[in-house]
């Protein structure tokens, strides 16, 4: 299943989305996000018959993701994101 966070605004698109079939909640995009974007919960609160863990974006930082993750944002000498190049199972994904 896919579990998008973020929100759509004048200035774009800011989602992140994390493919909770590939997530195993081995918590590395959580070490790997200078922000803090992510945390892992026991349960998936996307999927209440998934009872393994699963990271996903702490609710106070969903509608910041603008500018919570704007430090990571790709460049030429960035890429890929932090996360993305953390998440081994390849289960997170950004929209810009």
């Amino acid at each position: 299943m896919l579990a998008n966070y973020g929100y759509k605004d004048a200035s774009g698109d800011f989602f992140i989305t994390i493919d909770t079939d590939k997530c195993d909640g081995c918590e590395d995009c959580v070490t790997a996000c200078p922000a803090g974007i992510f945390e892992v919960l026991d349960e998936d609160p996307n999927d209440p018959l998934r009872d393994e863990p699963v990271a996903v974006v702490a609710a106070d930082k969903k509608k910041k993701l603008k500018y919570e993750c704007n430090p990571c944002k790709p460049s030429a000498d960035r890429l890929p994101l932090p996360c993305v190049e953390a998440c081994r199972s390849g289960a997170i994904s950004h929209s810009w």
